[in-house]
């Protein structure tokens, strides 16, 4: 079954947390932050924003440009892994405000996989006959969990949600058609089990084997680029563009040169916002619509803590 991206959209708090606020936090000055990581701000979601309500604001964004009805919607998935409530999930609350009546509803977690993890839960929904038009949406709360004080990880963080509409359907003739998803747990390798955590009540969001998560997303971001190229006989250099997590400026740089691919074409928000988590590689995407020409391959690439990976390849 064919499947389309009928339309994207994102949702970024409109706060931001320059480089300048941590020096005092944690000892990190502007340089050494924005040289090793890329970041000279990131956003936060204010007093009233959680993950839930920023999910909401993305599907909002979405339903504007959106070529049916929202209620025509049979399927809702959440990725995130910093829920704002593990019951009354980001599916269940998107359900609930725009009174999308007999949809199922489910939310997912792989760590900064999760957005791809969603979309390959959606098309299995789509293989069974068991969706028709589907909503997916990752939204990360993560300066609700971050420590801030930690010099490691405390100021990598920002907030963020992204929703996309999937169906079988072109509908503008322009939507981008899903030619493949790839997803992979890795929870067997490395320092998988302690190298990225989130624990609420015991220290929040940690980050303390950040080297093996650079040599890891750059090896297994590239592997997940060439599963999806080769799987539809197509070359890395056949992509237009390519938005990956946006975990590490150096991770994407680093990735450029090692598939020797122009970094201008290296789709990143990074600088501006931060890591948001499982939404940014989409929110990138969203963002950079307007340079995408019809015709255009454009790769999506992840990777996770725990450790996962993944990609999607679109063509426009």
């Amino acid at each position: 079954m064919e499947l389309f991206i009928n339309n994207f959209a994102h949702y970024i708090p409109t706060e931001r947390v320059p480089n300048s606020y941590f020096k005092p936090v944690n000892g990190l000055d502007d340089e050494w932050i924005y040289t090793r990581t890329g970041i000279k701000n990131r956003s936060k979601a204010n007093a009233a924003e959680n993950t839930n309500t920023m999910a909401i604001e993305a599907v909002r964004n979405l339903q504007r440009t959106l070529p049916y009805s929202i209620e025509e919607v049979d399927l809702i998935v959440a990725a995130t892994y910093s829920p704002y409530d593990t019951v009354a999930t980001a599916a269940h609350m998107v359900q609930r405000e725009f009174k999308i009546h007999n949809a199922r509803c489910l939310s997912v977690t792989a760590a900064c996989s999760s957005f791809i993890n969603a979309m390959e839960i959606a098309e299995g929904y789509f293989a069974m006959k068991k969706a028709s038009k589907a909503l997916i949406i990752a939204s990360e709360h993560n300066t609700a969990y971050s420590n801030e004080n930690c010099p490691q990880s405390g100021h990598l963080w920002g907030d963020g949600a992204v929703a996309i509409a999937i169906s079988p359907n072109n509908y503008n003739r322009k939507d981008a058609k899903i030619l493949n998803i790839y997803t992979c747990g890795m929870g067997d390798i490395s320092k998988a089990d302690t190298a990225v955590y989130l624990r609420p009540r015991h220290g929040g969001i940690g980050m303390p084997e950040g080297r093996d998560v650079f040599i890891n997303a750059c090896h297994y971001m590239i592997e997940s680029l060439q599963e999806i190229v080769s799987s539809q006989r197509k070359k890395i250099s056949d992509l237009a563009f390519i938005s990956p997590h946006q975990a590490n400026k150096r991770i994407m740089n680093s990735i450029a040169r090692q598939i020797d691919f122009p970094e201008e074409r290296i789709l990143s928000n990074i600088e501006e916002i931060g890591n948001t988590g499982c939404p940014s590689c989409a929110i990138a995407l969203s963002q950079n619509l307007h340079r995408v020409q019809t015709g255009d391959l454009v790769a999506l690439t992840v990777f996770g803590g725990g450790y996962s990976c993944g990609a999607v390849l679109l063509q426009f």
